[in-house]
């Protein structure tokens, strides 16, 4: 297997995933070009070759082990590989669903990548459908079905939003659709799930053969922040808008180096929250001090809002001078762009930054208080590792890169130890 020209890793993209698939595979061509290039310069150095002459060399060596007869390629230059597998989803008049694979797969490694929270029309065959969670999971079975049929040697997901995630535990007679999704997905043949700040943690022991690689977006996000704020010379204080965000919020602070606040709520429970607008909360205290002072708050996913709205109300009340939410998972689900967007003109927050996991429509990725940070290198960087049998531990423990990152905003590290990419 040519690490530097693969031919064995194919992408393909379900319906609600086509956006984020294309952002991808165009990190795995600078991905593998770069590889390929440095392989030159190092052959090149080591045996005292010319470039070009390293060029043909490698050129010529994949040649020779390869199954192709014809249409090999230049035989000086790098040759980009496609990755993208053309397939072919269609809808009948009764709802189902189809997928066929235009080309052969037999014994290649594939990535079915799919957003299952794309609320935006995709197409379909020749017309486009607006889809729901249901539907695109069902596009997501058939694209497995026909990848095991036609002969793949290995089948990964890619789900920047695990489905069903946030039922994982069952306290009374409710069902645990996270862990049986997974369970779904064992059967058919799934070998691993790659995956964006899983809600919950325990999830991943629901399976017994399929591995869950979680990811996390914090470096992508502090890195976006840090375009429009300073987080290492201001004042700022992290704080958590629930207890369920403390080990989020606790690794942004002791990365930044900065002060952790809690923001404890107490809950009426006897009146349910129906809206963002429509709350149990009785009443809040902050554990902690945000006067005259940034706050950072950091959560999985942003739904309908009403949590972090709240949270926003209460601490731009106690004096917090700059107030910026950071999310994962921007779901923006019901009427929240327009609760978020009342709460900007009250002047309840700054900025929310969120990732393109999700895929959004225009008209938020252009609010002037929106901040999109972009993951789909992250994603490339962990198709590569995996595709390669190489340890993915740098990609899920950011520490490192968060340091660097803040020490070069301090200029205290040149920019030759800023790492973004493998």
């Amino acid at each position: 297997m040519s690490f530097a020209k693969p031919t064995s890793l194919g992408i393909i993209a379900c319906p609600g995933g086509e956006v984020i698939a294309e952002e991808i595979v165009a990190h795995l061509k600078t991905i593998y070009q770069r590889h390929f290039n440095k392989k030159v310069r190092f052959i090149s150095k080591l045996y005292g070759m010319s470039q070009e002459e390293t060029f043909r060399a490698l050129n010529k060596a994949d040649d020779l082990l390869s199954h192709r007869v014809s249409e090999i390629g230049s035989s000086d230059s790098y040759r980009r590989p496609s990755f993208k597998i053309p397939c072919r989803f269609t809808l009948f008049a009764n709802g189902e669903i189809k997928t066929d694979i235009e080309q052969s797969i037999r014994g290649m490694d594939i990535f079915i990548v799919q957003d299952v929270a794309n609320e935006q029309p995709v197409l379909l065959g020749d017309e486009r459908k607006t889809l729901s969670v249901n539907d695109h999971l069902l596009n997501l079975f058939t694209a497995v079905d026909s990848v095991t049929q036609a002969g793949a040697r290995q089948v990964t997901l890619v789900l920047p939003t695990y489905p069903y995630g946030r039922q994982h535990k069952r306290n009374s007679r409710e069902g645990l659709a996270a862990s049986m999704l997974g369970r779904m997905y064992e059967n058919m043949g799934v070998s691993r799930i790659i995956t964006l700040d899983i809600h919950s943690r325990e999830i991943v022991h629901c399976f017994t053969s399929l591995s869950l690689e979680n990811l996390h977006a914090s470096y992508q996000i502090l890195r976006t922040v840090l375009t429009f704020q300073d987080l290492v010379n201001e004042d700022v204080v992290v704080v958590c808008p629930d207890t369920g965000a403390i080990a989020r919020n606790k690794f942004i602070a002791s990365s930044l180096k900065k002060p952790l606040a809690l923001l404890y709520k107490e809950r009426d429970y006897s009146h349910a929250s129906k809206s963002a607008l429509d709350t149990n909360i009785t009443r809040a205290r902050l554990l902690g001090d945000v006067k005259g002072k940034t706050v950072l708050m950091a959560d999985d996913m942003l739904g309908t809002g009403g949590t972090i709205l709240n949270a926003m109300r209460i601490i731009r009340e106690m004096g917090a001078k700059k107030i910026i939410c950071a999310v994962s998972l921007p779901f923006f689900s019901g009427d929240a762009v327009e609760h978020f967007e009342t709460a900007y003109q009250e002047g309840l927050f700054d900025y929310v930054v969120g990732t393109n996991a999700v895929y959004l429509p225009r008209k938020i990725l252009e609010k002037p208080w929106y901040k999109s940070a972009n993951v789909s290198n992250l994603f490339a960087r962990a198709i590569s590792r995996v595709h390669h049998n190489r340890s993915i531990s740098p990609l899920l423990d950011n520490s490192r890169m968060i340091q660097n990152m803040l020490a070069k905003q301090s200029r205290i590290i040149t920019p030759s130890l800023f790492p973004e990419e493998d």
